[in-house]
């Protein structure tokens, strides 16, 4: 009988990797520093998820529900991984009640954190009470509550969503683009527009990145909800008193643009993962240099890592989707169960 296969991270990658290895009769140990099993769709709140146009707490919600059921998984939450030792098929790991385990191999579903606005003070997070992040605006249509305007509780007449905050900005250390920014953005606009018609929403954009989802998401947002995309420069975010004032450049006539709304939504990028050193200095694998943890052999094994018998999956590895990041949790399933049956 081989050793259970240990799961660390219960987000979307971490769900579906557990259920692949459990639906073929694999034992696992799924453990998840939460007490809360989902990632980031439940713990932050998600509202309709792209493309599919589920609720989060649906959608994810069943993946934890198959997880929770099923027999041959076991579920530590509120736990880290503190130790690591051993090699492929015979791995120790010493959790943080004090519990050792054993395991045949690894598969790290650690996620992201999202980025903090308030790294970007010139665009008035932190500032200027209607100045919120996409993840916010989430729990407000998530919550029942509706858009609102922090100051005052009112429905936003106009609301400015900029693109990028976070990603694609060497100024400060963020490199890299998010993937998922624009196809949520178009998303959260177009949820807005249908809560609120009479709202006029605006999208500032560099480029349009809807991987996959240029008709579904971005055509249909302009043309069937009518959200305005501006390609600009974004100087300041500043406020009157009452309104927020977006400053900037319109890229495409070449002119400065000043434009007050009642909110300015900052659609936040992904960020690694905060514990990512020591996750790395842990389980003994690598970094990317953009700080994700770094995969190796990108066209041989399925989210194999630098350290033989532990693998990786979603955006532990960089900005993912939902939907890649169960495709790779199902694929480092196979790739971890295959490296522990082996002759």
């Amino acid at each position: 009988m081989s050793k259970p296969i240990l799961v660390v991270g219960a987000g979307p990658s971490g769900l579906a990797a557990a259920h692949s290895l459990a639906s073929v009769g694999q034992k696992v140990i799924l453990v998840e520093k939460e007490d809360t099993l989902g990632g980031a769709p439940i713990l932050s709140g998600y509202a309709k998820l792209v493309p599919s146009g589920e609720w989060a707490k649906d959608a994810i919600g069943s993946m934890v529900d198959r997880v929770v059921d099923n027999k041959n998984i076991t579920i530590h939450k509120g736990m880290t991984v503190d130790k690591f030792t051993g090699k492929p098929g015979a791995f120790k790991a010493e959790l943080s009640n004090g519990k050792s385990v054993s395991a045949g191999a690894t598969i790290l579903c650690t996620g992201f954190t999202h980025f903090d606005s308030v790294n970007k003070p010139e665009w008035g997070f932190g500032t200027f009470p209607d100045v919120v992040t996409t993840t916010q605006v989430e729990q407000m249509i998530s919550s029942g509550q509706g858009v609102r305007r922090p100051s005052n509780g009112e429905k936003p007449k106009r609301v400015a969503i900029l693109l990028c905050v976070g990603s694609r900005d060497r100024q400060i250390g963020r490199e890299w683009c998010s993937k998922i920014c624009c196809s949520v953005s178009a998303n959260i606009a177009t949820e807005i527009r249908e809560e609120l018609p009479d709202c006029h929403v605006y999208i500032y954009y560099m480029d349009i990145r809807t991987f996959g989802l240029y008709e579904e998401v971005y055509w249909k947002s302009q043309e069937e909800h009518k959200v305005k995309y501006i390609k600009a420069r974004i100087a300041e975010v500043t406020s009157d008193g009452d309104k927020v004032i977006v400053k900037g450049e319109d890229t495409l006539v070449k002119r400065p643009i000043t434009i007050p709304f009642d909110m300015v939504v900052h659609a936040v990028g992904m960020d690694p993962n905060v514990d990512n050193m020591l996750i790395s200095s842990i389980f003994g694998v690598d970094l990317h240099h953009w700080g994700y943890l770094a995969q190796e052999n990108l066209y041989g094994t399925a989210g194999a890592t630098s350290r033989a018998g532990v693998f990786v999956a979603g955006s532990a590895t960089g900005p993912e989707t939902i939907d890649d990041s169960i495709a790779q949790g199902n694929a480092a399933a196979m790739s971890a169960l295959a490296s522990i049956t082996k002759a």
